[in-house]
């Protein structure tokens, strides 16, 4: 019995990591990068969301139960060396073994649970930046040690398809699942998604993000707290509490500049933005 319980774990962790690869495939970048990375790296600072439209294949499943080209959220952290001396940097280079130089951001990945990676890692990909409004500088800090504290948590996939569930009008997954959306737990979550994690370090001091207003009994107006778990990166972008930041690859720093922009004359292109289409074919598909 226990040998077969053995095999029948050794055959489940194979099977998880061969999903896992293949929801994790890439397809390549665009030959030009859609943001100016150098602008946006200049820009940044610590606390800030940062969404990505992702190119795996698991972001082409969040891309469907979102209805978002974001796929994905990370929380900028800024280079380690700037809490030289403090137990947070220590904690920090726990989990960073590169330079403490290196800007960071804390993210929840597939397969790799919740990590730090270099924000470099980015360069190419469609960003943009959401920089919630007002915030003080204590509870920015405040909000980076709350996700700092969950670094090496486990990413939730399980609670990805129960969001499916929650937000589609067709079940992804058997309805006789139980959904762990709305469980309570005592302490800690052990798993996360990158979203939850960054909606929970907010809510933690209570900045909003897409919180329910009401009008309370005696008139005035109240705010109720969203589930954590029910956020998507596409919500820091929808949020009125989020200054949103874009970096496009040719900068219109003056006024009249885009008249100068270099269009092709003639050309446009099919929905999948890789077709090119001439004026004469479009007149002689309208003819037919």
């Amino acid at each position: 019995m226990k040998r077969s319980e053995h095999f029948r774990g050794i055959v489940i962790k194979r099977l998880k990591q061969a999903i896992t690869n293949w929801l994790n495939h890439e397809h390549p970048r665009s030959e030009l990068p859609p943001v100016n990375f150098s602008q946006l790296l200049a820009d940044i600072r610590p606390g800030d969301v940062v969404l990505v439209e992702g190119r795996t294949r698991i972001s082409e499943v969040i891309r469907v139960i979102t209805q978002s080209r974001w796929t994905h959220s990370a929380l900028f952290i800024g280079a380690p060396a700037t809490y030289y001396g403090t137990p947070l940097y220590e904690q920090l280079m726990r989990y960073w073994s590169g330079s403490p130089q290196a800007p960071l951001v804390l993210e929840g990945l597939l397969g790799q649970g919740t990590v730090l990676n270099p924000l470099e890692q980015y360069a190419g990909d469609n960003l943009r930046i959401c920089r919630p409004k007002g915030i003080t500088k204590d509870d920015t800090q405040r909000v980076i040690q709350y996700a700092v504290d969950a670094l090496g948590t486990e990413y939730d996939f399980r609670q990805l398809l129960d969001l499916a569930r929650f937000l589609l009008p067709w079940a992804l997954v058997p309805r006789r699942w139980r959904s762990t959306l709305f469980e309570v737990h005592a302490g800690k979550h052990t798993k996360t998604v990158c979203s939850t994690l960054i909606a929970s370090a907010f809510s933690a001091v209570r900045f909003p993000i897409l919180p329910h207003i009401f009008k309370a009994n005696d008139g005035s107006i109240r705010l109720k707290a969203r589930n954590p778990k029910l956020y998507t990166p596409a919500d820091f972008d929808y949020s009125p509490y989020f200054e949103v930041l874009k970096f496009p690859p040719l900068p219109m720093t003056q006024v009249g500049l885009y008249s100068e922009l270099p269009w092709e004359d003639g050309v446009v292109l099919d929905p999948d933005n890789t077709t090119p289409r001439t004026d004469e074919r479009e007149k002689s598909e309208d003819s037919t």
